[in-house]
Parts: C-alpha cells; sequence; structure tokens
C-alpha cells in the first residue's frame, strides 16, 4: 500500500428502476412505487461511495469484492457492505475526511431523505454528518434516467492517513 498522506477515490454506480422492489438509497427507504433493480439492495449511493473508498486506496472495485454470483450477498443490506469497506480503509491506517456525492433521479425527489442519509451514512462511517455531502440532481427527462427507468449516483472521497 502507498504511503501517501492524503488519496482521492471517485466511484459510480447506476440501476434500473422495476416494479415489486423497494427503494433503498443512502440505508434510507423511500417511497415509491418502484425499486432499484440489483442483486443485493441496489443501493446506487451506498455503491457509489463504496467504490470511492476502494478507489482511492487503489483496490478492487464493489463487484470484485462482493460479486453478484455469490448468494451471501443476494439482497443484503448495503449498509452491511461499507461498513466492511470502511474497516478496510482503518485497517490500512487511513480515516475519511470527506465525501461529496450526487444522486441523479427524475423520480422521486430526494431531498427530504438526505438529511436521514447523512445520518445512517456518518454512523457507518464514524463521521460527522457535516462531512458528508449528498446533492439530489435530475437529468432534465433526458436519457434512462431522465425517463424514470434507472437511478445513478456518483461520489468521491478524501482519506488521510492517520
Amino acid at each position: 500500500m502507498s504511503n501517501d498522506k492524503y488519496r482521492v477515490g471517485i466511484g459510480y454506480d447506476i440501476h434500473r428502476l422495476v416494479e415489486g422492489r423497494e427503494l433503498i438509497i443512502g440505508g434510507v427507504r423511500i417511497t415509491h412505487e418502484k425499486g432499484l433493480l440489483g442483486h443485493s439492495d441496489a443501493d446506487v449511493l451506498v455503491h457509489a461511495i463504496i467504490d470511492a473508498l476502494l478507489g482511492a486506496l487503489a483496490l478492487d472495485d464493489i463487484g470484485t469484492l462482493f460479486p453478484d454470483t455469490d448468494p451471501k450477498y443476494k439482497n443484503i443490506d448495503s449498509t452491511i457492505l461499507l461498513r466492511h469497506v470502511y474497516d478496510i480503509i482503518k485497517n490500512e491506517g487511513y480515516v475519511i475526511n470527506n465525501i461529496d456525492s450526487n444522486i441523479i433521479a427524475q423520480n422521486p425527489k430526494m431531498m427530504p431523505y438526505i438529511p436521514k442519509m447523512k445520518e445512517i451514512l456518518a454512523g457507518v462511517l464514524q463521521i460527522a454528518p457535516n462531512d458528508i455531502s449528498i446533492k439530489a440532481k435530475t437529468k432534465e427527462k433526458l436519457d434512462a434516467v431522465g425517463e424514470n427507468k434507472a437511478i445513478e449516483s456518483n461520489a468521491i472521497v478524501t482519506l488521510y492517513k492517520k
């Protein structure tokens, strides 16, 4: 592992919206007629943050670490996966400085859920909620996200060596 004092990582995820699934983003159950399709709970925000954390340390991505071919990850709460990745970060001697993220969804509106998302993520990652930025964006009715067929998220994280 590198001895760099500061590390930066970026993450991205997208999942298709389907009927018959709960919509869970940032660890929060969101009232909506559709949910995200995925092997786990398909939490796009948490998945983007996981990939950003792993990328900051130049480690394998979420799909390699938690393969969708492994039944133990079927419908798993993604915050459990996030906790595991946070443990890796701690074991490497790093601390999360901050997280900046976007949830891109035409519907439903995310703003009412963001304070709870920050609270949940801060608890899992043992950082202050004000060290996490979550912004809600739309696609102005363009592409699959804008047509309410998918939701995507991206995140960037900064780590520093203790």
